[in-house]
């Protein structure tokens, strides 16, 4: 491991442990902890409460329970989950049988009951639990997608993915079952993660493997019974009764919200999806008092919504946010702190920020050309000339102007940049000058900033 790879994944464990230690852990018992780790008994629980939860068929404990079960009794589909199973790993979802007695899983691949038992014996080994200790497998029902996911899955259903704290639903992600994911809907099998406004339901961002995934026919989805999704998720935490959790829930044809699992330990991908952090919203409703699952959602709507409806429509931004910004996909997306300057008209980007998002050669001739020191207006006329005259040599520049200070003269470059803040997209023309002796690389300008409220103590 090289020592920036090291130094990134210090900096997530660093910040999930303290989210661990100053959220998590003072709301979360050791009690219900246990309860949303065993997946049996999170059914158990939430199944006595009326909560709906998929139908449980069969629960194999040991070798000795596995040699005496019969496979006829299994229906035409099923999943086979491992009862203390991390991030989907175990998981093997048949869709139908055959007229041999074999079923097909996800991959259309036949599994007979021998390769069926072989995947049993791994999960009683502790080969996908949590800690590598013995485990319980059982068979549970297949949810079956309503229609209108079908353009959108592989096989699978989607699920959402809704992060509760303080009986507020601070955050929400919709998870797409791919050909890479095998037909789960997990991030890390290659899953698609796709941001939801919490107020309207409508999906926002796409991504995949923490990357963003450019597909409009992701973005714009209006989520049928939302508010029924988000009700589902705070009642089941306050069955269960942890203060901070990651609700699965999946809505299923015929049933409507059924919740599939708990997660007292939720990723942090969520946040990319969102495009926003989880550490904000849990401090805006941290010691609120939240006196019904109504309040809760209604709390959500207004404090975290951004596009569309009552609550959401113009977000509220700081002083200085957190700003995604590319160029060409290939060169990855680079995540900065910018400023929101109200008094700049245009935005404007650092050199090095630019070489990052694939403007390095451009970046190279500007230097090779201007200087930090202001210029004369006749230096800086002759130089707007010859940027001018090679614009054929350099098609991504979408501009050149002159600008005349007090201080003196110089000339600004301006290139097509796509930047994200709080979930929207901004497609934006930004200066590009040196800004390495400056606190922020980027400067957002009020022409950028339409349909943003600017919250000066922020």
């Amino acid at each position: 491991m090289n020592i920036v790879t090291f130094l990134k994944n210090s900096k997530k464990v660093l910040g999930m442990n303290a989210r661990t230690l100053e959220y998590i852990e003072p709301w979360n018992r050791t009690f219900a902890w246990r309860v949303a780790d065993n997946k049996l008994l999170t059914k158990k629980i939430l199944d006595k409460a009326g909560i709906a939860v998929p139908k449980t068929y069969a629960v194999i404990e040991s070798p000795w329970s596995l040699k005496s079960f019969d496979c006829g009794t299994l229906p035409r589909s099923f999943a086979l989950k491992p009862n203390r199973g991390l991030g989907g790993e175990g998981i093997l979802i048949t869709y139908k049988r055959r007229e041999n007695g074999a079923w097909l899983d996800s991959d259309l691949k036949e599994k007979h009951w021998h390769d069926i038992k072989a995947h049993v014996e791994e999960i009683l080994d502790g080969r996908f639990s949590l800690s590598d200790m013995p485990d319980i497998a059982f068979f549970e029902e297949r949810l079956v997608r309503e229609s209108m996911f079908k353009p959108l899955v592989y096989r699978g259903v989607p699920d959402f993915r809704i992060i509760v704290y303080n009986h507020v639903p601070i955050m929400a992600e919709m998870r797409l079952p791919t050909h890479e994911s095998h037909g789960r809907a997990n991030l890390h099998l290659g899953g698609i993660g796709v941001g939801v406004d919490i107020a309207s339901g409508i999906t926002t961002h796409a991504i995949c493997h923490d990357k963003l995934f450019l597909d409009r026919n992701l973005s714009g989805i209006k989520i049928p019974e939302w508010d029924a999704v988000l009700a589902l998720a705070l009642q089941a935490q306050q069955v269960v009764r942890l203060g901070f959790m990651g609700v699965d829930i999946v809505l299923a044809k015929n049933r409507g919200p059924v919740v599939l699992e708990l997660n007292a330990r939720p990723g942090l991908s969520i946040q990319n999806a969102n495009m926003t952090g989880l550490r904000d919203r849990m401090m805006r409703v941290r010691g609120l008092k939240v006196e019904s699952i109504e309040h809760g959602i209604n709390l959500a709507k207004h404090l975290f919504g951004t596009i569309g409806g009552e609550f959401g429509k113009r977000a509220v931004v700081g002083v200085v946010e957190r700003v995604s910004l590319y160029h060409k996909l290939d060169q990855g997306m680079v995540t900065i702190q910018a400023k929101i300057d109200s008094g700049a008209q245009t935005s404007s980007l650092d050199y090095e920020v630019a070489r990052k998002i694939g403007y390095g050669d451009l970046v190279d001739y500007l230097k090779s050309l201007l200087t930090d020191r202001p210029m004369t207006k006749l230096e800086a006329k002759k130089l707007e000339r010859k940027f001018k005259s090679e614009l054929n040599s350099h098609p991504e520049i979408k501009s050149v102007k002159l600008v005349n200070s007090a201080s003196g003269s110089t000339v600004r470059v301006t290139v097509p940049v796509r930047f994200l803040l709080k979930g929207t997209r901004i497609d934006a023309d930004v200066n590009l000058i040196s800004r390495k002796h400056l606190t922020y690389d980027m400067i957002v300008g009020r022409q950028d900033m339409s349909g943003f409220l600017i919250n000066l103590e922020k």
